[in-house]
C-alpha cells in the first residue's frame, strides 16, 4: 500500500517536566478520543507530551486538537498506524515514546506503575506494555475480560471502572507487544520505528518487538498494575487487513505466532528474568512453516 506522507505538523503545548511522550493515532473517532486524552490528563502521576495524528479528522477532531494546543501531524487520508507513529514520534521531546491508541482510557496512575518498572530494569533495554480491561471474552492472558464498563463513549460507565480496579490484582505478564506500550526513544530510533510495509498496521506489532529482540531487548514485560480500559478496535474494523503473516514470515523466517509463544511467552506470569530463548526442534519445524506461508 502507498500512502502520502501526513502533510501537516505542528508541536504544540509541552511541560518542560514532560516524562513521556505519548503518541495517539486517531481516525474521526473524536467522542473515544477526548475520552483517552482526557484520562491521560486527569489519572497520570507525571506530565506528559500529547502528541495527536489525525487522519482526515473531519469529525471535529482537528479543531478540538487545535483548540487545545495539542502537537499533532494530519493527513487527508487515513494512512494507518505505522506511517503515523513515525510522523508522531519525529516531534517527541522526551526519553520515552509510549503508543496508545485512541479507543483507550487510561486508568489512575498507569504512568507510576510503568515508571517504577523503567526504573527497576535500569537500563534502556525493555519494552513494557499496561495491561488492558475489555468488555469482550477473549483467550488472551495478558488481558482481563470479559469485563464489561460500556463500549461505545456515551454508555462509558467510568465510576464504576474506577471502583473495580481498586480491587483487581493482575500480575505482570511476559510478552509485552502492543499498546500502551512504551519504548526508551534511543532504541526506537536504532530500529526505525514501525515498518510502512505493514500498513495500514495489522502485524506491525510483533513486527517492532522482534526488531528490539534483534537490538538486544530481552525485557518485554506487561505491567499488571498499569491499567487501561480498552473500547476494543473502533478504528482497525473500518480498514481493510494487511496479509501480515505472510509479511512476518518472509521477513522475519518463522511466523508471528511463534514468535509470540515461544519467543516472548505471550501471557506467562512474570518471573522476574529476563527472556531467553535457544533453537530447537520446534524452532525448524516453523521454519517450515514460515516458508510455506511465503509460498501461498
Amino acid at each position: 500500500m502507498n500512502y502520502n506522507h501526513p502533510i501537516i505538523s505542528f508541536k504544540g503545548k509541552s511541560s518542560d517536566n514532560s516524562v513521556f511522550s505519548i503518541l495517539i493515532p486517531t481516525w474521526n473517532n473524536i467522542d473515544f478520543l477526548k475520552i483517552c486524552v482526557n484520562s491521560i490528563e486527569k489519572n497520570s502521576h507525571f506530565k506528559h507530551q500529547i502528541i495527536i495524528h489525525i487522519n482526515q479528522g473531519n469529525d471535529g477532531t482537528f479543531e478540538w486538537v487545535k483548540e487545545n494546543n495539542y502537537s499533532y501531524t494530519k493527513s487527508d487520508e487515513n494512512v494507518g498506524i505505522c506511517y503515523a507513529l513515525n510522523e508522531l514520534a519525529k516531534l517527541s521531546n522526551t526519553d520515552y515514546i509510549v503508543y496508545i491508541n485512541d479507543d483507550m482510557y487510561a486508568c489512575p496512575d498507569w504512568d507510576k506503575y510503568i515508571m517504577d518498572a523503567i526504573q527497576e530494569n535500569g537500563d534502556e533495554y525493555f519494552y513494557f506494555s499496561g495491561t488492558m480491561i475489555e468488555p469482550n471474552g477473549t483467550k488472551n492472558k495478558c488481558v482481563i475480560s470479559p469485563i464489561n464498563f460500556g463500549t461505545s463513549a456515551a454508555e462509558f460507565r467510568e465510576t464504576e471502572l474506577l471502583d473495580f480496579i481498586k480491587t483487581t490484582n493482575k500480575t505482570d505478564w511476559f510478552g509485552a507487544s502492543w499498546p500502551p506500550s512504551i519504548v526508551h526513544k534511543k532504541l526506537w530510533n536504532k530500529v526505525g520505528g514501525y515498518d510502512i510495509e505493514y500498513s495500514p498496521g495489522f502485524g506491525s506489532d510483533p513486527d517492532f518487538s522482534m526488531k528490539l529482540w534483534n537490538a538486544g531487548v530481552r525485557n518485554f514485560r506487561g505491567i499488571g498494575k498499569s491499567l487501561v480500559y480498552h473500547f476494543q478496535s473502533k478504528s482497525t474494523v473500518k480498514v481493510k487487513k494487511n496479509n501480515y503473516r505472510k509479511t512476518f514470515a518472509i521477513k522475519w523466517g518463522i511466523t508471528s505466532s511463534f514468535f509470540y509463544k515461544k519467543v516472548l511467552r505471550l501471557g506467562d506470569d512474570y518471573d522476574g528474568k529476563k527472556l531467553v530463548y535457544k533453537t530447537n526442534l520446534f524452532y525448524f519445524l516453523n521454519k517450515l512453516k514460515a516458508l510455506y506461508l511465503k509460498l501461498k
